[in-house]
């Protein structure tokens, strides 16, 4: 695959949504569970964090997007104490997974978050998602808890492994 990765545009949030969506869709992926609209998702890149780092892996022979990941502030407005740590999420088309993709977003992304002063980036896997905590642990992410029944899905509670790595 001819795959180059760079910052998400607005002119993106189509190619973004069509990875999202069908995640969301299947339920066993993510915590999310509200499919997201192109106006949503439009807005969101407009409003992205200016610290925040939003990349998008694109297909080239194909001028596809096939995954993205981004990193927002973790925190709020009323300390600064956090300033240092991102959390990450990363999603790769259902049809495309297994290619090398996650890592190539991972190397782009690490890199954008040492410029803009990141130290640490943590996340929340679903504990049931073995192949996305793989994807991490292979990254360089280590476990650091679960966070029990963390999430409450169809009725059904849902584990969340606690992740972060060291930049």
């Amino acid at each position: 695959m001819d795959l180059r990765v760079r910052e998400a545009q607005i002119s993106d949030a189509e190619g973004i949504i069509n990875i999202f969506n069908p995640i969301i869709k299947a339920g066993i992926y993510t915590a999310i569970t509200k499919t997201i609209s192109i106006d949503a998702e439009r807005e969101f890149i407009s409003k992205f964090n200016k610290r925040g780092i939003f990349h998008v892996a694109v297909d080239n022979s194909q001028q596809e997007i096939v995954g993205f990941q981004n990193v927002e502030p973790f925190g709020n407005d009323f300390t600064d104490a956090f300033d240092h740590v991102g959390v990450i999420g990363t999603f790769v088309s259902l049809s495309h997974r297994r290619q090398g993709i996650a890592k190539s977003l991972f190397q782009a992304t690490f890199n954008a978050c040492i410029d803009k002063g990141y130290e640490k980036i943590f996340a929340y896997v679903r504990a049931d998602n073995q192949v996305a905590l793989s994807t991490y642990l292979n990254q360089g992410f280590d476990i650091i808890g679960t966070a029990r029944k963390h999430a409450k899905i169809n009725g059904f509670y849902i584990d969340e492994i606690m992740i972060e790595r060291f930049l």
